[in-house]
């Protein structure tokens, strides 16, 4: 995309764009925009409200996909795991300089969950109410000693940023140079200080080699993106995730819209490269409740949900019944419509809004039978 001004040089992009870029003041028409992406710097882990209207913008004026980037150094890399060929290549600098690692990760498993929650409520809560139901939203955590990839902003048309966030991290050329629509922070000041320094990692372990989890996967939604993420967030090597195999879906309502395996599948590997490039994912076909935790020595970790804290008991009494090593449980709580995590307004927008792939086919066959109804009228 062509801008008026001249963009301003990589070497720069960790200062202010506003004078380099070509600046957006007016709002957008709703869903405008086919692919937009958002950055903003935090420095805790707190539900961000300051950036609620941001992301309301954002998702308000995108048809197809937003892409949320989250910087901090509390998501800084312990470089354990080695940067993608892809990344290393998009990068603007080395990591090997960069500022020390950041939290524990299993440590601060519950705070990032709601945040992650948090962010993507806010999204997905306003995509439907506009019925854009399909609207693709990924958030991203990035630490400020991490490679940022041109991947992240490929298809974006407009760049959404708060004002006075001077994010302090490299940022490719592609992203720099995009059209920008800032957002007032509201009694928000920015510090890239800290308010209290990183604690040691009081965590055994903080991350673990091998990872699993399992899903049918069916139009990934905000839920599946939180449990995928957090999966991602405590793995170092590599993530094993269990797709449901289609002959077990065949009593699931409106079997005709729900993708097929190799689609599922696709999606789960595509959003889980571009939340953590450099990991080794195992996606496979599962066709019951164990999966590779069933037999697979080397796994040290599993990831469920509430609702499928049952499934985790299980894979724990088979494993035990095999003589293999037992696994560190870990739940993702937050996107419960009970959860104790969240405060009282973020849980009434929780409430509201619908992270399941049933709802999802549902609005799926009622736009077709409403396109049948027009095309026969």
């Amino acid at each position: 995309m062509s801008t008026d001004t001249p963009t301003q040089s990589v070497a720069d992009t960790s200062s202010p764009i506003t004078s380099n870029n070509t600046r957006t003041d007016m709002p957008f028409p709703p869903s405008g925009i086919s692919r937009a992406l958002l950055l903003a710097t935090i420095t805790d882990l707190d539900p961000p409200h300051f950036l609620a209207q941001a992301i309301t913008n954002a998702a308000k004026a995108t048809r197809d996909r937003l892409v949320i980037v989250l910087f901090s150094r509390l998501f800084n890399a312990d470089h354990k795991t080695p940067a993608s060929p892809a990344s290393k290549r998009d990068s603007t600098s080395s990591t090997s300089s960069g500022p020390p690692p950041g939290v524990s990760r299993a440590g601060k498993w519950e705070e990032v969950q709601r945040l992650l929650t948090y962010v993507y409520v806010q999204a997905t809560k306003v995509a439907q109410d506009m019925d854009k139901v399909l609207l693709e939203v990924d958030v991203l955590l990035r630490g400020l000693n991490e490679n940022v990839s041109e991947n992240i902003a490929q298809g974006a048309e407009v760049l959404f940023r708060i004002e006075g966030d001077c994010i302090p991290a490299p940022l490719p050329h592609s992203i720099s140079a995009l059209r920008t629509a800032w957002t007032a922070p509201g009694e928000h000041t920015f510090d890239h200080t800290l308010s209290s320094p990183i604690s040691p990692n009081s965590e055994p372990e903080s991350t673990f080699p091998v990872v699993a989890l399992g899903g049918t996967f069916d139009h990934l939604h905000a839920g599946h993106k939180i449990l995928l993420s957090m999966a991602a967030w405590i793995t170092e090597q590599n993530i094993i995730v269990g797709v449901t195999d289609d002959p077990l879906l065949v009593k699931k309502a409106n079997i005709d819209v729900l993708e097929k395996l190799p689609v599922r599948i696709r999606h789960v590997r595509e959003f889980l490269e571009l939340f953590k490039p450099g990991l080794e994912y195992h996606i496979v076909p599962i066709d019951d409740v164990y999966g590779p935790t069933g037999w697979d020595p080397n796994i040290q970790a599993l990831v469920v949900s509430r609702e499928t804290i049952a499934g985790g008991e299980a894979v724990t009494k088979r494993r035990a019944e095999k003589s293999l090593p037992a696994l560190r449980v870990f739940v993702i709580d937050v996107i419960s419509h009970s959860s104790a995590r969240l405060d009282a307004e973020d849980l009434e927008l929780l409430k509201q809004t619908k992270m399941s792939s049933t709802f999802i086919r549902e609005w799926i066959v009622k736009k077709a039978e409403e396109g049948a109804d027009r095309t026969a009228n």
